[in-house]
């Protein structure tokens, strides 16, 4: 082992020592990439300290602690005034001890941006060069839930250390918290004014949903030059009614506003400059009662809009839309005549009769769509036959999230979907479980028919078949006439169908997980 006091310079070599593989040497953590590999040798022990050079970005980098100790940088809390475990808020403290590597600090600069937050932190404690790109390190990322802290200890750890941050070099600032956290406007003010700077690229504040703060965020702190550089923006439960101080957002790719406090003309303006736009996603924005997006919108790609509860009209002019989210009340909506949008999901979780609606409308607001999900409540009316054809469509889902709520509804006018889609290719129909009384001998086996009692497909008799329909999934399948009905349609109409799937489950052949989840007896019993 070298001395503490003797320099250790680096060499670049072409292989990677067996010696000196992850196996073997605990400090070195790999992110493993396709380039040739341009890799530091440390002469004293001969153990790799820097490495592979992926895209002119450094892909791998060395745990400074680790690292230190192996090639005889000794460090023991005995020789430190402050150690970096004594540190509360994971920021290094102002005794450090410098491992002399011998590098251009632009590279010890890369690795150190390249490293998580706290292992940023660890490394400034040992090295003055990483105690100075410290002050200026990128990517500023607070999540309380990830933490685990409680929010006085959030907060003064958050607090400490943007204290202690130059303002300068930030591209990324992440503030997430949890339902309690509370703290004074102030401390947001004070933390942005260092996040917002020139160079900024991605910001997201989270503050939780219902919180009493009831926080203004400052439109000012996005003005100049501030504005010009982001690219993701993204407010959580707070105000944001001082647009008109923000500045041209030219390079503006992604704007997520939920549970913020914006009228549809501070929208209309904070997006009157934001020519780059791709994505616009609104939630739970309740103050806004007509959207209005402009053609000028010439990137826009994807539109989501959900619980605007408020909300009476979208009237989107922009060309290159092709994906529309809408969760909310059925409502007028014109994407000007747009033939782009590919994909769309319709949810109607507060009215009925969102099949009905999309029957007569859709046709006119997505002509060319290619996947379609419609999500309903329930269904009050039976499904009308579709004046048109979905000519493109080649999948589509249908939810019943109360299928209680629809006695009366008859699941062959289902059958009107695909007689309109005749490319179609994948059709489910999900309905969501529910508890049942056990069958017995007098009621029968399927609600509203007697043992022995006939029924026929007079509701769904088609003069034509489908030639292109080949998979059918029903989740939730229940015994009732009419499901029962569709299947046996479906079975006759789909004359190239390949797989037919009815599952009384809530869709349990979707699992994520190794193990099933349990089902209950009624469930069971139904099944």
């Amino acid at each position: 082992m070298a001395s503490s006091s003797s320099p250790c310079p680096v060499e670049p070599v072409a292989d990677l020592p067996s010696s000196c593989s992850p196996a073997s040497h605990h400090p070195l953590k790999f992110i493993t990439g396709k380039a040739s590999s341009s890799l530091y040798l440390c002469r004293v022990c001969k153990c790799v300290v820097i490495a592979s050079i992926l895209a002119h970005s450094l892909v791998l980098y060395c745990d400074l602690v680790g690292w230190a100790t192996d090639i005889g940088l000794t460090v023991s809390h005995a020789e430190s005034k402050v150690s970096p475990c004594q540190q509360a808020d994971g920021s290094p403290s102002a005794d450090v001890l410098e491992p002399e590597v011998t590098l251009p600090e632009d590279i010890l600069w890369k690795i150190h941006a390249l490293m998580p937050m706290q292992d940023a932190a660890r490394a400034a404690c040992l090295s003055h060069s990483f105690l100075h790109s410290w002050r200026c390190y990128p990517k500023l990322i607070f999540d309380m839930r990830a933490l685990r802290k409680q929010t006085k200890d959030f907060i003064n750890r958050v607090d400490h250390i943007m204290q202690n941050h130059s303002g300068v070099g930030v591209e990324i600032f992440k503030l997430q918290t949890r339902n309690d956290f509370s703290v004074h406007p102030s401390y947001l003010d004070r933390w942005l004014e260092v996040a917002l700077t020139p160079g900024i690229k991605e910001f997201v504040l989270g503050l939780p949903i219902e919180n009493e703060m009831k926080y203004n965020f400052p439109g000012s702190l996005l003005s100049g030059e501030r504005a010009h550089s982001i690219q993701y923006f993204h407010l959580s439960s707070c105000m944001f009614h001082s647009v008109g101080k923000v500045g041209c957002l030219s390079s503006l790719k992604t704007v997520r506003l939920h549970d913020v406090g914006i009228t549809e003309e501070e929208l209309c303006l904070l997006l009157s400059n934001s020519f780059a736009l791709e994505h616009l996603d609104l939630e739970s924005c309740y103050d806004i009662r007509c959207l209005k997006l402009s053609h000028l919108l010439s990137k826009l790609n994807r539109l989501d809009v959900q619980s605007c509860k408020m909300l009476q009209m979208i009237e989107c002019s922009a060309p290159k839309v092709s994906i529309l989210n809408y969760d909310g009340p059925t409502i007028p909506i014109s994407l000007g005549g747009s033939l782009q949008v590919k994909k769309m999901q319709m949810t109607s979780t507060d009215v009925p009769n969102l099949l009905h609606y999309a029957s007569t409308k859709l046709l006119s607001i997505a002509p060319n769509v290619e996947t379609l999900f419609l999500y309903s409540l329930y269904e009050k009316v039976n499904t009308p036959m579709v004046l048109g054809k979905f000519l493109h469509l080649k999948y589509l889902e249908i939810k019943l999230f109360i299928p209680t709520r629809s006695p009366d509804y008859d699941f062959c006018s289902l059958v009107s979907f695909l007689d309109a889609s005749p490319n179609l290719k994948m059709f489910v129909l999900r309905s969501t479980p529910m508890q049942v009384e056990a069958p017995t001998i007098e009621s029968g086996l399927i609600p509203g028919v007697k043992i022995g009692e006939d029924f026929s497909l007079a509701s769904c008799v088609w003069k034509h078949h489908h030639g292109k329909l080949k998979s059918v999934i029903i989740n939730g399948f229940h015994p009732w006439k009419t499901m029962i009905e569709l299947t046996r349609c479906i079975l006759g109409y789909a004359t190239s169908l390949k797989h037919l799937i009815l599952d009384t489950t809530d869709g349990y052949h979707r699992r994520n997980f190794a193990k099933c989840s349990p089902l209950g007896k009624d469930t069971v019993n139904e099944a």
